[in-house]
């Protein structure tokens, strides 16, 4: 399946634009995503990411690919459903998978035109704005339809890097001291 996705930094008011496109409240989330490297490659050099992600309504593994464009984070993703996050996280350490990051998030999500806003209070980063569409066959269709709706709401520039990227550049930043000695929550 190819994870069809644009993110941008929210802006105050951006809560009022979603809800004046009429796009209707599904669900508020808790996200606690534990994300490891593989033995075989490094993943952020592959442009690629292994999580288990723990919710309210149970936990997932999944894969993401490579992005397949310059503009949105559009990726191949493979999940499934895991019945135990921690004994799936010992198993892929006995593989040599190594914990690479935790990141944690709360989401409020929209149904708008088969697609899914997602408004994230990320930890340690701020808030940002989602749009996906998923398992379409024409990927470059749903892109466009994802840019649209993010033009519709008035949000600028988008931001291909994930949240995994951002919390590692905002720590380095932390670390040399470039952002007045900020610090940033997890591991």
């Amino acid at each position: 399946m190819i994870e069809v996705e644009v993110k941008a930094r929210a802006e105050e008011g951006t809560r009022e634009r979603i809800a004046s496109l009429g796009a209707t409240p599904i669900q508020v989330e808790n996200h606690l995503d534990l994300y490891f490297n593989s033995p075989l490659r490094d993943l952020k050099t592959s442009d690629e990411a292994l999580r288990i992600r723990i919710k309210e309504d149970g936990a997932r593994l999944t894969y993401k690919g490579p992005r397949l464009d310059q503009q949105t984070k559009s990726r191949q993703e493979l999940t499934v459903k895991i019945d135990d996050p921690v004994r799936m996280g010992e198993i892929l350490s006995l593989l040599g998978f190594v914990p690479s990051a935790e990141l944690r998030k709360k989401r409020t999500k929209y149904s708008y035109q088969g697609m899914v806003i997602a408004l994230d209070e990320v930890e340690g980063l701020g808030s940002f704005l989602e749009v996906e569409a998923r398992g379409g066959e024409d990927w470059e269709r749903e892109r466009e339809q994802v840019l649209s709706v993010l033009e519709q709401l008035g949000l600028g520039e988008t931001i291909r890097c994930s949240y995994l990227e951002l919390l590692e550049e905002k720590r380095g930043k932390s670390r040399s001291g470039k952002d007045g000695g900020e610090t940033v929550s997890g591991p």
